[in-house]
């Protein structure tokens, strides 16, 4: 099925709908190499991948193989998002960061490139086991001009943030030549991101949901979605599962989704969220539910560090 696509301020069209890559612990590389050209099969144009998750060379191969089997005729067809971790957030290994996630890929270029969090760790800090000593100041406006080379450079096409507040956002646009074209956050019915989202509509900047199910994994996330008794309750009336549900109020807010799953049949049912929609009274409803956010950032607050406290890292956005 054909899915909507949103035009980005780069000039870039990218669809409303991706599939996501980030899972912990990562199934073995042939593995999701198979899922992912499934993905490609039922439909799937968008993949969110990134440096941390590990699943940029099995998402490679899995474009080259559905070139292969006729799925697709070109790679021009697929809109592929990267992502630039913590520990390369300095100004100087911003472009050699892309370069390495593009041979990973086996691309020329990506579609969208990311600053995955407006945070920097030391070079040498571990990836997933960093302490709060390791988060070091960073420098916004080298790093953001490190990515606008990489645009530049034609590597990547568009480029972008992930867990920016506004007060982050606006200090950026204070400085850039070429604005973010997207802000990659966590939203969902449990996380509405009013604030924020209203903020990036004024400065032209697309808003992105990840963890669009609450993502309940080890890192990360909650069951406040998919155990949701106002959710439950929609889906039961519409004939719908919750899923749905929660991914058509995502596209009724005007936000593209990255939704992850690694089974076929649930990665088909995730697509058919465009022919029906949630009613005003349903909407009314869901604007009830409690708000949670899934990832606090925790382990990016010290206090000896830039950030003291999660009021600092989010800068009470919601």
């Amino acid at each position: 099925m054909e899915i909507p696509e949103v035009l980005l301020s780069s000039g870039q069209k990218m669809p409303l709908l991706g599939m996501g890559t980030a899972t912990f612990p990562l199934p073995p590389p042939h593995q999701v190499t198979s899922i992912l050209v499934d993905a490609i099969e039922v439909g799937y144009r968008h993949f969110d991948s990134a440096a941390v998750y590990a699943s940029e060379e099995p998402l490679g191969r899995a474009v080259t193989e559905a070139i292969e089997r006729g799925l697709i005729k070109s790679r021009s067809e697929l809109f592929i998002t990267s992502k630039l971790w913590c520990t390369d957030n300095h100004p100087d290994l911003v472009l050699p960061a892309l370069k390495n996630t593009l041979q990973k890929l086996g691309m020329e270029y990506v579609d969208l490139y990311l600053v995955h969090w407006p945070v920097r760790l030391r070079k040498e800090a571990p990836i997933f086991e960093f302490s709060g000593e390791d988060v070091i100041p960073w420098d916004m406006k080298g790093t953001w001009a490190a990515m606008e080379e990489c645009c530049r450079l034609g590597l990547a096409r568009s480029i972008g943030v992930s867990n920016f507040s506004s007060k982050k956002l606006s200090q950026l646009l204070q400085h850039a030549t070429i604005p973010p074209a997207v802000n990659q956050v966590e939203m969902n019915p449990a996380w509405h991101h009013v604030k924020l989202r209203g903020f990036c509509k004024e400065k032209g900047i697309h808003v992105t949901a990840w963890s669009p199910l609450g993502a309940n994994g080890a890192f990360w996330g909650s069951l406040a979605v998919v155990d949701n008794p106002i959710l439950k309750e929609i889906s039961t009336a519409k004939g719908k599962s919750l899923a749905q549900v929660a991914l058509r109020w995502l596209h009724q807010q005007g936000v593209s989704i990255v939704v992850k799953s690694f089974n076929k049949e649930r990665m088909k049912e995730n697509l058919k969220i465009f022919d029906w929609e949630l009613t005003d009274n349903e909407l009314a409803k869901i604007k009830q539910i409690l708000q949670h956010r899934g990832c606090p950032g925790q382990s990016f607050v010290h206090h000896d560090g830039p950030y003291k406290s999660l009021e600092e890292l989010w800068d009470d956005d919601a």
